[in-house]
């Protein structure tokens, strides 16, 4: 894999580009008494992507303008620095632990105004790194230099991580892939951000088939042209003319 999951830097005028963008605006407004800043993106169990959206997510947050930084929290498992193409020899566990400092660990991802904390060398106690005193001090410094902090976690229903970092972040993603996920996993994953006062402020339903007639029939409307606008797709008369005959 690697940065051809990018889709919002690959092909940014894309229908699913847009649905992060969509996604972002979503996350901004989804509070109005608290600024919503710092961000977990999970999922009940693997393979369901939330890698990817919490890589693309960050990327059309600092496409706005945004400062961003994505941080690798999932030490087992680690995947930002092979979405970005970049070096997991240091990373947060060597902050945490006081091996290096932030300037040394975070580095460019390429993107303007995204930084990237990879997971770094892993520690043989996860949980206890990421509950630890270091990590709530270390996100709440961050909060004065930056817009934005998406942190990618583990799946809820595998591993605690993901519910430690209830106590100092705004909110969690929960990512659910369509036609993989199990109902009562997504379920049970919703319940254990309940046991931690963990709000959730929304689900992204991942991998969804872009040929099914009704998700795509939102998107069949419009077009976007080689220039960027947004044109009328004249098909879309044709084809309610055929179905209708």
């Amino acid at each position: 894999m690697g940065k051809e999951e990018l889709i919002t830097i690959n092909n940014p005028l894309s229908p699913v580009a847009e649905a992060y963008r969509t996604l972002r605006t979503n996350i901004q407004f989804s509070s109005i008494d608290k600024k919503v800043q710092v961000i977990a993106v999970t999922s009940s169990g693997p393979g369901e992507g939330k890698s990817t959206i919490a890589a693309n997510l960050a990327v059309v947050t600092a496409q706005a303008g945004k400062k961003t930084l994505l941080i690798d929290c999932d030490q087992r498992k680690p995947r930002q620095h092979k979405v970005f193409g970049l070096s997991n020899e240091y990373g947060l566990s060597n902050l945490l632990a006081e091996e290096a400092s932030f300037a040394a660990v975070v580095q460019k991802s390429g993107v303007d105004n995204l930084l990237l904390l990879t997971s770094g060398t892993k520690p043989p106690n996860p949980s206890e790194l990421l509950a630890s005193s270091k990590m709530k001090n270390f996100i709440h410094s961050l909060r004065g230099q930056l817009d934005f902090i998406i942190i990618d976690t583990p799946p809820l229903l595998m591993v605690t991580d993901a519910q430690l970092l209830s106590n100092y972040i705004d909110g969690y993603i929960l990512t659910i892939a369509s036609g993989e996920a199990d109902r009562e996993a997504a379920a049970k994953a919703k319940e254990l951000l309940d046991n931690v006062n963990g709000k959730i402020l929304g689900a992204v339903l991942n991998k969804l088939d872009m040929n099914d007639k009704g998700y795509y029939g939102y998107y069949s409307h419009y077009y976007y042209g080689v220039d960027g606008e947004k044109h009328k797709d004249k098909s879309n008369k044709k084809r309610k003319k055929r179905e209708r005959a």
